[in-house]
């Protein structure tokens, strides 16, 4: 099974975002978030959270991009149940049972997505307001093997 984890490239999510995901996090696209949110909720950080902010399940932060890789069952069992937990405090789920079907799908719905990718591969999300919702739509960029080139320090030992 795959998922994806936060990575960072510099520190610009940490400006954008009122909450930024850790590196290294798992994360889902959290687009149940904004389910309700109008125009009207759409500035700021907020804004940017909403336009392209994927969701850590660990400190329920947003990060710009993630990374695809391999997860072990145990791992995604675990997300499930910290998933589960959060949409009981945070979002008053009835149940944990009831809440932990919900996180079942959401975390399916991401090993969905990144199944369909080589590890490495890197994703991005954009979110529309439309009539009917909230639209996300996806980009990847592929992993490039990188050179043994771009590693090498050129030049002598003496200078």
């Amino acid at each position: 099974m795959k998922l994806a984890r936060a990575i960072h490239f510099d520190e610009s999510d940490r400006n954008v975002f009122s909450s930024p995901a850790r590196t290294g996090e798992w994360c889902i696209s959290g687009g149940f978030e904004f389910s309700n949110w109008t125009d009207a909720d759409l500035s700021g950080k907020a804004r940017q959270a909403f336009a392209n902010g994927w969701l850590g399940i660990e400190t329920f932060g947003r990060v710009t991009f993630v990374a695809v890789t391999r997860i072990e069952e145990s791992e995604a069992s675990a997300l499930t149940g910290a998933l589960a937990q959060h949409f009981v405090d945070l979002y008053g789920a009835p149940s944990l049972a009831e809440a932990t079907g919900v996180a079942r799908e959401e975390i399916a719905q991401m090993a969905d997505l990144c199944d369909a990718h080589e590890p490495n591969t890197l994703i991005t999300v954009s979110r529309a307001l439309t009539p009917s919702g909230v639209h996300e739509a996806y980009r990847t960029i592929a992993a490039s093997a990188a050179g043994l080139e771009q590693f090498a320090i050129h030049g002598s030992p003496e200078g």
